[in-house]
């Protein structure tokens, strides 16, 4: 099995994939390869993905979404679900206010907003993952099932607002943060990430991570990398993510992907 991150790894700098990185993929899959994109979007920003590599609406291929709380087949199956409670929900709400940061929370359809003042990145985010946008106050998110919940600044922003961590740490019990972009700072429930999302699925099809190579960029595919039996870093990773790679390829505007796929699943 194959787990590719999307953003800077599987897809270049363009947000596109590129023939040889479509063609690798085609070539493991026909090869008896599972290949598992884990990603933070929900399933509805992965769809068209899927269908350029022939993984689309399947029963046998399989989708990590945001940031590892739900495992869906390709067609849409949830197979495990980590939600965030309303509890964690009010006080990462709460915490934004606090720190001036925009924030949103996502269900599996629906990204929510308590602030009225869309932050840019909220609507680059609804547009990225296909998902309109409500405005909603915390009391009336009550019944809503939220899957994760994120805080979207501008990078100086948040690194301002993270510099005094004692605020976050409260929830630390509780809540999983991840900086997956300069712009985004997400939570999800604890423990959740996309390795504990891979160990799930590894467990369901009776793998071992001896068998799985992992492939990304950034500081949410740490855990993916730690647990995969090969972890590759893209050549545009982060520091952090080459360290604890055992393999470095190209980076995503040269098929960093494609050179992964080939050299250690293929060996070609």
């Amino acid at each position: 099995m194959i787990a590719i991150d999307i953003d800077d790894t599987l897809v270049n700098s363009e947000k596109k994939l590129t023939p040889a990185v479509k063609q690798a993929i085609v070539q493991a899959k026909k090869s008896g390869i599972k290949v598992v994109i884990c990603t933070g979007r929900p399933l509805s920003g992965v769809v068209s993905l899927l269908h350029q590599l022939g993984l689309e609406e399947q029963d046998d291929q399989y989708v990590v979404g945001f940031g590892g709380a739900l495992v869906q087949t390709t067609s849409g199956k949830v197979l495990s679900a980590a939600p965030l409670s309303y509890s964690d929900y009010v006080d990462l709400e709460y915490l934004a206010r606090k720190k001036g940061l925009h924030f949103h929370a996502i269900s599996k359809d629906r990204i929510y907003t308590a602030d009225r003042d869309l932050g840019k990145y909220t609507v680059y985010e609804s547009r990225l993952v296909s998902l309109g946008i409500s405005y909603r106050t915390p009391a009336e998110m009550q019944h809503i099932k939220l899957i994760k919940a994120m805080f979207i600044d501008e990078p100086a922003v948040l690194d301002a607002a993270l510099k005094n961590y004692s605020d976050f740490a409260q929830l630390t019990d509780r809540v999983t943060f991840t900086r997956s972009t300069p712009f985004y700072y997400e939570a999800n429930a604890k423990g959740v990430t996309k390795g504990s999302a891979l160990k799930k699925l590894c467990t369901l099809l009776d793998m071992t991570a001896a068998n799985l190579m992992a492939i990304g960029d950034g500081g949410n595919d740490l855990s993916m990398l730690e647990f995969a039996g090969l972890g590759v870093a893209m050549g545009n990773a982060i520091p952090e993510l080459k360290e604890v790679a055992q393999a470095i390829t190209t980076d995503c505007d040269h098929d960093g992907v494609a050179v992964a796929i080939k050299k250690y699943a293929l060996h070609a």
